[in-house]
Order: structure tokens, then C-alpha cells, then sequence
């Protein structure tokens, strides 16, 4: 028998000031603001089921957890090793009354239906799928980091299909992605989603957006609001306080079906 493939390194941070530990490898995609400013542009409330796609070792659907109490989360990921991780710091944080983790590929349907993830049973699903197109830019040589951040050609429109699988009329899909790609965004949305938030983020006063946080209905109609951008960081580099605000204190941010 061959030898077992030996454990990742692994690091355990702190995150929203310190409420949240999670165990992630030092090698590899790790946590981080993405994760973050999606959870808090998830409106959802207590006694809900949430869905996180690709949820890495659980950054953001435990971050979402965290500040919603009696929320219930469902980390799915196609990655073993991150799906443990997963399930290990949803215990960490003494969530795992409330999240669970299933190792299961975000664009099976049938394969989530076989996990207990029925058709039109969830109320958010939130995502921050791979945006990076691995045949227009550099891509990391590391499997998993590769994995994170590089997707397949229309991977978004498939992953948006799954959101539209397992939300419930009227749910609510939240995600991030490159803000050069929004009409892609936009594009992937139409049909089955309406009521759509758009709130773009700034690395710095004046700069370009580099990442925009959407939501939207299933079965909205079709109308688009958009929020002003928050900005991460001042004119000196500093972090602003408004990103202070959601990245260490837990603030939401106002993106909304409502």
C-alpha cells in the first residue's frame, strides 16, 4: 500500500478581531478580505438555512454564522483536505451545532440532492467562486491556490444555475467577483434572478474598483440598485474606517434584496 499523502502545514488565525479562529494552509489560497466582505454583504437571519459554494476551509459561511446567531450554514467544498479543515474549525468555534461541511462538487446538483441539499429548500447562498480565466492570466503553480482562484470557461453561469437549484422563490444569491467582469455577472443573473445589488470596492480613494459585491433574488423582477463603493484603504495606505468597521468589527454592508 502506498504511503498516505502527508498533512498540509497549517496556521491558525484570527480574523474579525479575533472572533473567529480558523486553521488554513500556510500554503496555498488562504482567508482573506474577499471572504469577509462577503459574509457581511449576506442579509441573513436567524432561523434560515444558508448555502457557501466553495467554501475553502469555511471563511466566509463561518464568518456569516458568527454574526447571525441561529443561522444555520452548509460549507460545501470539492476539496477533501480544505472540506476537514472546514468541519474542524466549525468546532473550533463551537459552530458545529449549527454548520456542517460536505465535500461535494458546487456544480453537481444531483450530487448535492444525494448530501441532503434539496431542490428549492435554502434561503442565501452565498459564493465567491474562482474569477480568475487561466487562459488570460498568470495563475499559481500551487493545485490548491490554482483551484481558488482560477476558474474553467463559464464556470460563473454554472455556479449561478446551483445557486438557482437550491434557493427557495425569493432567496437571495450574494456573491464577489472581479469588478472588470460585472456584465458577466450581470449576464449570468438574467433569467432566473432580479432584484439585483451591486456595491463595487475600492483598494484606495480614486483607484479603480477591484472587486463588486452582488445580490440578487430568484425570481426578482428586473430592476438594479447600486450602492456607493466602500473603500479599504485612505490616500496614505491606511485602512478606512469603514472597512475597519465590517473587516475587524462584524459591521454588515448594504447590499440588500430590501
Amino acid at each position: 500500500m502506498g504511503a498516505e499523502r502527508a498533512a498540509p502545514e497549517t496556521s491558525e488565525d484570527a480574523v474579525l478581531g479575533g472572533r473567529l479562529r480558523l486553521r488554513q494552509p500556510l500554503r496555498g489560497h488562504r482567508v482573506g478580505h474577499d471572504a469577509i466582505l462577503l459574509a457581511a454583504a449576506t442579509n441573513a437571519r436567524a432561523g434560515e438555512q444558508a448555502v457557501d459554494l466553495g467554501a475553502g476551509v469555511g471563511g466566509a459561511g463561518l464568518a456569516l454564522a458568527v454574526r447571525v446567531g441561529g443561522l444555520h450554514v452548509t460549507l460545501v467544498e470539492i476539496d477533501e483536505m480544505l472540506c476537514g479543515l472546514a468541519a474542524e474549525n466549525a468546532r473550533l468555534n463551537k459552530l458545529d451545532d449549527r454548520v456542517r461541511a460536505l465535500l461535494v462538487d458546487a456544480e453537481g446538483p444531483q450530487a448535492l440532492s444525494a448530501a441532503g441539499l434539496a431542490a428549492a429548500s435554502i434561503d442565501r447562498v452565498l459564493m465567491n467562486p474562482p474569477f480568475n480565466d487561466a487562459r488570460r492570466q498568470n495563475v499559481s503553480p500551487d493545485p490548491r491556490r490554482r483551484l481558488a482562484h482560477a476558474g474553467a470557461p463559464n464556470l460563473l453561469p454554472r455556479w449561478v444555475a446551483t445557486a438557482a437549484f437550491l434557493l427557495k422563490p425569493q432567496g437571495v444569491l450574494t456573491l464577489i467577483w472581479r469588478a472588470d467582469a460585472l456584465a458577466d455577472v450581470l449576464g449570468a443573473l438574467a433569467g432566473e434572478f432580479g432584484d439585483i445589488a451591486v456595491l463595487p470596492v475600492l483598494p484606495r480613494p480614486e483607484a479603480a474598483a477591484i472587486r463588486v459585491l452582488v445580490s440578487a433574488v430568484r425570481g426578482g423582477r428586473a430592476q438594479r440598485r447600486d450602492y456607493p463603493a466602500l473603500v479599504l484603504n485612505d490616500a496614505d495606505g491606511r485602512p478606512t474606517a469603514a472597512a475597519e468597521a465590517v473587516l475587524r468589527a462584524g459591521d454588515t454592508l448594504m447590499v440588500s434584496e430590501t
